[in-house]
């Protein structure tokens, strides 16, 4: 969440002030499905086996989940529910001491091309504290190595974990498993997470004023972060239902330009309330065909 100047926020990992809300986003639907607002000193991985149920119970009966998440998502209690569950995952895994030598003593045959920079590989490894799968095996983990195209200075701290193979410096990055698809096709999967997940949160935050909190309160911020979602939701699902295909990637600008921020007379005759446009105004045709879909929308019950 973006900086707030409330004093009696708590202080981020980031070293400021905060708010940290946890959302779980349906990439299929472009919807939120679940939402926390939390404190600013609130891990990411907190409590994330509870968040998961509740976001699955909010889904339509018998849809099929998968799970994908970086390194926040590596909770061996979610792991191990998801496994039981039948549910696959991708999730990117801590690279510890451990997980490195398994990998430095991996032979070079067994590292396959990912593109012009990228290599992966299965590594033998099973953390301690991590139980085998309910097929009595332990899950899958790939290790992804990319070739460091900068020289390393002396003393240089990268943020992110770095191992030498053969004389060449190369980014690594771990992923655990239970999925049975081949090692690209689960890497691309791990890692398509990004876009629209970090898009939802810029239009939360930026479009319909999420990190512009309105109060020192923590709950009055809390009930605003949920009214933003619900105005998240709510926009994803009019642009869908009711404006078309044109209009299911447009932003808050577009739709104002199009469809609020439009001049007209309101009047009111024989308790209705009308809105007149210009003649021959180029939304007119847009928002009376938008009404004919709402229209046909089958009640859900």
């Amino acid at each position: 969440m973006s900086r707030h100047t409330n004093k009696d926020a708590l202080f981020s990992y980031e070293g400021y002030r905060a708010y940290q809300p946890l959302n779980v986003y349906w990439a299929e639907q472009g919807l939120l499905v679940h939402t926390e607002f939390r404190d600013g000193n609130v891990p990411a991985n907190y409590d994330l086996l509870r968040v998961f149920k509740e976001a699955r119970n909010n889904l339509p009966e018998g849809m099929k989940v998968r799970l994908r998440s970086d390194a926040a998502g590596y909770a061996h209690d979610l792991l191990a529910y998801c496994d039981k569950e039948g549910v696959e995952f991708a999730v990117s895994c801590p690279v510890t001491e451990a997980f490195k030598k398994e990998v430095h003593i991996l032979p070079p045959e067994e590292w396959k091309r990912l593109d012009a920079h990228r290599e992966y590989a299965e590594v033998g490894y099973v953390p301690n504290e991590l139980a085998h799968s309910k097929k009595g095996e332990p899950y899958r983990y790939v290790a992804i190595r990319e070739v460091l195209r900068q020289p390393l200075l002396p003393g240089m701290e990268l943020p992110f974990q770095t191992l030498e193979c053969g004389g060449t410096p190369y980014k690594l990055r771990g992923l655990v498993s239970n999925m049975d698809w081949a090692g690209d096709e689960l890497i691309a999967f791990a890692y398509e997470r990004c876009g629209k997940s970090e898009e939802a949160h810029s239009i939360l935050k930026e479009d319909l004023a999420g990190g512009k909190l309105p109060s020192g309160n923590f709950g009055e911020n809390g009930a605003w972060w949920w009214i933003t979602v619900l105005a998240f939701n709510l926009n994803t699902a009019m642009k869908k239902l009711a404006l078309g295909d044109s209009f299911v990637t447009k932003r808050m600008k577009a739709l104002r330009f199009h469809l609020i921020g439009l001049p007209g007379r309101i009047v009111e005759h024989a308790r209705e309330l009308i809105i007149r446009l210009v003649k021959n105004h180029p939304s007119l045709a847009l928002l009376i065909e938008a009404r004919r879909r709402i229209m046909r929308l089958v009640p859900s019950g």
